[in-house]
């Protein structure tokens, strides 16, 4: 029988028992008596247990449709309650207020109050003084998307990624090589997929995906028509209309913009035609069973619409019904390919001057499509005797051509993919000019024209090209193609570092909002951690191997593996004397450092967790560990003592620690939702000066408590912008900024921490949620 807790102390569990059918039972150690010693060997029964390995969910809005809020859709759970009624969290307090208790997939987890701690009661209450406001996005998204690239009135670029339409001004403004300021549009609740800019280069439509709102239940798609002078909505088309998304829209041109016609991503591809300024719509039609790349109106004749994409081109003919809700038809002509082999796609259209039509295509061909009598063979839909067919071919790129853009002294530029070649085209498509995009922006997705001869270029590597035909381009917007899960923030400058799926390592300067320098690491990063003097950063990746590298040099000083596993998480103690490397081979691998960081050898194992290690903190005197791991355990080491396990947990209740970045312990058990899962929250960082915890979850949110956050449903701010879940949060060494990596979105999102301590404008009062729960939580 182990040790009791001190003489006073009562155990008694308030609420429900543990449930039953519990995945495994954690057998719970009762507090020793002070003055018993705190270190041994790790506990027999952990290392006799087997192993348990719990898959790392990477959800994204799209699998959230499995989940709810509810405590009944989640099969009944209740994490956490304070004594209360049905519903309220579950808590167990002595009479001496020694301990709390929360259920984790009726898992119990103990968690020992600070002996400075006389009451509960004490601790902050409401949510912190301190506000986000987003500062800087940094990505564009150019890997799967079209029709996401264009320059507004203003000479603002605007692009999208994730859930914000960025607007983007090249010179003037903050910033510093990167380019200039930002704005963002924030009015989506999932990923924009799509733009159009209205005629008067002011009013822009965007529209989303279709995803799920805070109690887990689907979203319906729809389309923004908003103002990019006050970023006001305007009007929200289509809700309800749409299925699975918004795959192209365009704006009317003869009519000043009356008109918006969209494509959905339904198996139908539903074309519809709305009012923009009433919002409803006059014309629906299934278009085509294939997929649909692009949509745009004739600039001559509003009534004549045409869509493209997978072996097709259509020619639409529009009758609006006298403005009628519904009363408008849409008829189809097919574009007649005769002679000349149909290509697979056809990605991209632009209209003539003189009423032709060019077309880009998966062969590397521009045809010039011109109206002709059609051949009896071959009729029109709805035997029109009228349609459209090839009258010229020029074969211009090796590869497809993803983007066509008419310039304004008439000129036509073409993107190719494979060969990465823009060109521009004179009359009868001669071509006058070309230059090449280097291998490593990827391929032309989008083209937009700016100031002069100047160009922005959207590549499919999600990097945004500024600069011209004759002196070539240089980035000015650059991001991840792929997840991200790998933060870490540069001990006295306002840097980071961010590694993921694309293999990519970064370090982006956040005052200059530019990427400082990136390599390939060959293998997936999936954590980082610079040492304390800035000189070297370790990176951990997928197959157990580990590297430190040069932030100078960017030379690879060191390179070590650590079982077949992959990493979960690399810290170097305050003192950058130790570092600790926590595998999913459930192991705490700890490592002596020299005083430049560049030479490490091994000092020790942590061994006693039973499953996969996910986040670990060092003591502020640099001789501690606490770690939690897969199966929810909290466990502490004594490092310096030689790797030992502190049986006595009771014990390192008043150690102080020099980050807080474990998702469970009392300072912060307050951040868990109710009907929780154990893996809703991804990341969690305390402040430098210890005031405030961001957290990250797994409903494309970030959110801001006060710190401790040791009180069941605390109230947190809650930020949106991500679409997908949050993997990783960190503070600036300053406290001034705050870094929230997507995973699937591929986005960086750098807030400023304004308020207490903060500065610069005050933001849109945020919304306030009782609890992280998706049920209760609202977006700012």
């Amino acid at each position: 029988m182990g040790p009791q807790p001190p003489r006073g102390a009562v155990k008694s569990l308030v609420g429900p028992s543990l449930k039953e059918g519990a995945a495994a039972a954690v057998v719970l150690v009762p507090p020793a008596p002070r003055g018993s010693s705190g270190l041994c060997s790790p506990r027999s029964v952990l290392t006799q247990r087997p192993r348990q390995k719990l898959s790392r969910k990477a959800a994204s809005s799209a699998n959230l449709l499995l989940r709810s809020g509810s405590t009944e859709s989640r099969g009944g759970k209740d994490p956490l309650s304070s004594p209360g009624g049905p519903g309220s969290r579950r808590s167990n307090y002595n009479l001496e207020g020694i301990s709390v208790k929360m259920f984790l997939r009726g898992r119990p987890i103990t968690m020992y109050i600070p002996s400075g701690i006389r009451s509960l009661e004490e601790l902050p209450s409401g949510p912190p003084p301190e506000t986000l406001s987003l500062d800087w996005v940094y990505g564009y998204r150019g890997r799967d998307s079209r029709s996401n690239l264009f320059v507004l009135r203003s000479g603002e670029v605007v692009y999208f990624i994730a859930c914000v339409v960025v607007l983007y001004r090249p010179e003037g403004g903050p910033g510093g090589p990167g380019g200039g300021g930002q704005r963002h549009y924030r009015g989506h609740t999932d990923c924009v997929r799509c733009l159009a800019v209205h005629p008067d280069g002011v009013r822009v439509a965007s529209g989303q995906t279709a995803g799920v709102d805070k109690d887990g239940k689907p979203l319906q798609p729809v389309v923004h028509v908003w103002d990019s002078e006050t970023l006001l909505k305007l009007q929200e088309i289509g809700l309800g209309a749409f299925e699975r998304g918004v795959g192209a829209l365009a704006f009317s041109v003869a009519d000043q913009g009356a008109f918006l016609c969209v494509v959905d991503d339904s198996n139908e591809h539903m074309l519809s035609v709305w009012d923009c300024s009433r919002g409803t719509k006059l014309a629906e039609i299934k278009s085509t069973n294939d997929s649909v790349l692009a949509v745009g109106f004739s600039p001559r004749d509003s009534s004549c619409i045409v869509t493209s994409g997978k072996s097709h081109v259509h020619f639409w003919n529009w009758s609006g019904g006298a403005g009628v809700p519904g009363n408008g038809t849409l008829t189809r002509k097919q574009g007649v390919f005769g002679k000349y082999k149909k290509p697979k796609f056809i990605p991209c259209f632009v209209f003539l001057p003189d009423g032709d039509i060019l077309t880009g295509d998966s062969e590397g061909n521009i045809l010039t499509w011109g109206r002709s009598l059609s051949d009896s063979r071959t009729p029109g839909r709805g035997g029109a005797k009228e349609t459209y067919g090839i009258v010229a071919q020029a074969h211009a790129h090796e590869g497809s051509i993803f983007a066509l853009c008419l310039r304004r002294d008439g000129t036509v530029l073409s993107g190719g993919g494979r060969d990465r070649r823009l060109v521009q085209w004179g009359p009868g498509l001669v071509a006058l000019q070309e230059a090449e995009i280097p291998e490593h922006f990827g391929a032309v997705r989008a083209i937009a024209e700016g100031l002069g001869s100047e160009l922005l270029v959207g590549t499919t590597k999600n990097a945004l090209l500024r600069g011209d035909l004759a002196q070539g381009f240089s980035p000015v917007i650059q991001g991840h193609t792929d997840e991200l899960w790998g933060l870490c923030t540069h001990p006295f400058q306002n840097r980071f570092l961010t590694c993921g799926h694309d293999r990519q390592l970064c370090l982006w300067d956040g005052e200059g909002h530019a990427l400082a320098w990136s390599i390939d690491l060959k293998e997936t990063g999936l954590c980082a951690d610079f040492h304390p003097s800035g000189a070297v950063v370790a990176v951990g990746l997928n197959t157990g191997r580990w590297l430190v590298l040069d932030t100078e040099t960017r030379e690879i000083v060191s390179d070590i593996t650590d079982g077949n596993e992959q990493l979960s998480v690399v810290r170097y103690s305050p003192d950058g004397l130790y570092l600790a490397i926590g595998s999913h081979d459930n192991m705490i691998y700890i490592y002596s450092v020299s005083s430049d960081g560049a030479k490490s050898s091994r000092f020790g194992r942590c061994v006693g967790h039973s499953s996969f290690i996910t986040h670990l903190d060092w003591s502020k005197d640099g001789s501690f560990i606490m770690s939690n791991s897969g199966d929810y355990e909290i466990l502490y080491w004594d490092v310096v003592g030689g790797c030992k396990l502190l049986r006595n947990r009771y014990d390192s209740r008043d150690r102080e620690w020099a980050t807080y970045t474990c998702v469970l312990g009392f300072h912060v058990y307050g951040v868990w939702p109710d009907g929780s899962d154990g893996t809703d929250i991804n990341s969690l960082c305390r402040s430098h000066n210890e005031r405030v915890v961001a957290v990250a979850d797994d409903f494309c949110k970030v959110h801001l408590f006060q710190y401790p956050c040791a009180r069941a449903k605390a109230p947190s701010l809650v930020y949106g912008g991500h679409g997908s879940h949050v993997t990783s949060v960190r503070f600036t060494h300053d406290d001034s900024h705050l870094i929230s990596l997507g995973g699937k979105d591929a986005s960086i999102f750098q807030w400023r921490v304004l308020g207490a301590g903060g500065s610069g404008p005050a933001p849109a009062t945020p919304s306030r949620t009782p609890s992280l729960s998706p049920a209760s939580s609202l977006d700012v």
